[in-house]
């Protein structure tokens, strides 16, 4: 079969996994750092979460109609539809590049400055640091942080020292804001970027946008913020100005961003399947996912390399990790050749298929998968929290890109050394168990991150997630494989994966932007850890009480049906099984090795 190229399962499988590598290369240099380019851009959490919540929610909804649509196009089609999408969102991903910041604060180190050289900061923005810094209480931990936050001068954008030059102190507080109440703002505050003048009160709808940079974070996290995120009202007012230069333009081009990245990777993976379906390979995609994994590994570390060697863009003066987009868009116009080469399904005619409504039905009427749909739900939304925020946490302690990319990096190569150990794991502790597992797992990694202490903390908690990620989804894999009907699995799944867990995805990211707003990075983790371990007690008080559906043996019923019992009431209604349970199977064909 391998002799004719048309059907030569080596090379096919060799190019998609290369097409896996190069994809997780280029998806790990940018995705990771997306929140902490936002920040830097000078948006607050809020409207961080709400840009994350709507891509999140543009991918659960387009990528499987995309699929859907790759369905009726073969060879030539397909493969173009693979090259387009690599084309348009490495155009798209430079979009968000053109979208200017709110504010050059004394974060945004300038390009020309050197290593060690600090950038020249304005007189007014040096005034209002300072005025800042007198706002917080006398002694006070937030006050200590500001003040050590006042030069710039580390390749991170983190201060190494006080700042050498002083200015006088201000008579009078910033408007609207009092001491040890500054919420979100404890490092910038909307009258410090915004000014109003004296002889009016700031209004609610002015400076909801805040010049947040990596030297002034735009919220201290541990106990250094305790007293500055509580009593805060949190007025989330958005001016006209801050809408039309930043926010709108990032939501747009962000959406317009997912629109076009989010079809390649199921497409790709269903274009492969069908591939290795007709030659009866199947077997064999099962291991591809380690290549993606790979790749992401040396992706998020070469660009945090890259971002901590290069800093901003020289030509265009914009943030700190611009240089990612860059590479993103390199990294795309690179797998375009080998998606020309992509294994594509042919002598196939397409037929309409109703097994994603299948799917949904066999979720509705199964109460095992609705507990399974609620769990995975569930963790799409605390899981955002970490990809969102735990960057700026690590970055509050002073982390540079290259530790947050080998934070990364270290959790992704645990789950790929625990994967050989898969079938024992799950035979030992049983689904339920792994799932058990997995879920504490990322329950106290959620609570570990609140009370981070410093910036390389966060990395002996990464090991875990070779458990809360990697375990889990095994589980829930292998019990979707045992729940689902015969051509109902790879729906089931990517139902699973996209719907239900982007979904969480995009709630949790919304909700967690005004949660941060409101209280603070660590009440963020810790409510997630609550909510997480509320569940995991009820998930294993109600799932073992469940109805469980007797399995129907096609090896026992061939037994059966060549035995001499089907003239008595027993064995008609065996023959009946038979004779249904048999007539199933050659109706699904080849759907059953889904």
């Amino acid at each position: 079969m391998s002799a004719n190229p048309q059907w030569d399962v080596s090379r096919a499988l060799g190019v998609a996994g290369l097409f896996h590598l190069v994809c997780g290369l280029r998806d790990a240099s940018v995705a990771p750092f997306l929140t902490l380019y936002l920040r830097q851009l000078g948006l607050a959490a809020p409207w961080v979460g709400i840009l994350m919540s709507s891509k999140h929610l543009a991918a659960a909804v387009w990528a499987p109609c995309c699929a859907l649509l790759a369905q009726s196009h073969r060879r030539r089609r397909l493969r173009l539809l693979l090259a387009g999408s690599l084309l348009g969102s490495a155009g798209a991903s430079l979009l968000v590049l053109l979208v200017p910041p709110l504010d050059r604060g004394p974060g945004l180190r300038s390009c020309h400055a050197g290593a060690g050289e600090t950038p020249a900061t304005p007189p007014v923005e040096a005034a209002l640091a300072v005025n800042l810094t007198l706002a917080q209480e006398p002694g006070s931990s937030s006050s200590r942080l500001a003040q050590r936050s006042a030069g710039i001068g580390h390749a991170s954008g983190f201060s190494k020292g006080p700042a050498k030059a002083s200015v006088p102190a201000p008579s009078s507080r910033l408007p609207g804001k009092s001491a040890g109440s500054s919420g979100e703002g404890a490092w910038t505050t909307p009258g410090a970027l915004h000014p109003v003048p004296a002889e009016r009160e700031a209004s609610p709808w002015e400076g909801a946008f805040q010049g947040v940079s990596t030297a002034l974070p735009l919220l201290a996290g541990g106990p250094a913020n305790e007293s500055s995120t509580k009593g805060d009202s949190g007025t989330l007012g958005l001016s006209l100005e801050g809408l039309r230069r930043t926010f709108i333009p990032c939501l747009v081009s962000l959406v317009f961003w997912e629109l076009l990245a989010a079809p390649l990777e199921q497409v790709a993976d269903d274009s492969l399947f069908e591939y290795l379906d007709f030659v009866d390979a199947t077997d064999r995609h099962r291991n591809l996912w380690v290549w993606k994994l790979l790749g992401t590994a040396v992706g998020v570390c070469g660009a945090a390399a890259l971002v901590e060697q290069l800093g901003c863009s020289p030509k265009t003066g914009a943030p700190r990790g611009a240089v990612s987009f860059y590479g993103y868009a390199l990294l795309s116009v690179l797998a375009l050749p080998v998606s020309s080469v992509f294994p594509v399904p042919v002598g196939r005619r397409w037929e309409p298929s109703y097994k994603t409504s299948k799917a949904l039905s066999l979720v509705e009427g199964d109460p095992r998968l609705i507990l399974l749909a609620i769990t995975v739900f569930l963790v799409g939304a605390v899981t955002s929290t970490v990809q969102n925020f735990l960057f700026w946490h690590m970055q509050d302690h002073g982390s540079s890109e290259l530790v947050m990319g080998a934070s990364v990096a270290l959790g992704l190569l645990g789950e790929v050394l625990l994967h050989p150990f898969r079938a024992g794991l799950l035979r030992k502790l049983s689904r339920l168990g792994a799932i058990g597992l997995g879920l504490g797992c990322l329950a106290g990694q959620l609570l570990y991150y609140s009370f981070l202490w410093s910036w390389w903390a966060v990395l002996p908690a990464q090991v875990l997630s070779a458990l809360s990620h990697g375990a889990l989804w095994w589980a829930v894999g292998a019990s979707l494989e045992d729940l689902a009907t015969p051509g109902t699995e790879r729906p089931l799944r990517a139902m699973f994966q996209g719907h239900f867990y982007g979904g969480g995805a995009s709630l949790g990211s919304f909700v967690g932007g005004f949660v941060v707003r409101r209280f603070g990075l660590a009440v963020l983790f810790q409510a997630s850890c609550v909510v997480l371990g509320l569940w995991l007690a009820l998930f294993l008080s109600v799932q073992p009480r469940l109805p469980e559906e007797q399995k129907v043996s096609y090896s026992k019923l061939l037994l059966v049906e060549a035995s001499d019992t089907s003239d008595s009431e027993q064995g008609t209604e065996r023959d009946w099984l038979v004779k249904a349970s048999l007539g199933r199977s050659q109706r699904t064909g080849r759907s059953s090795a889904c």
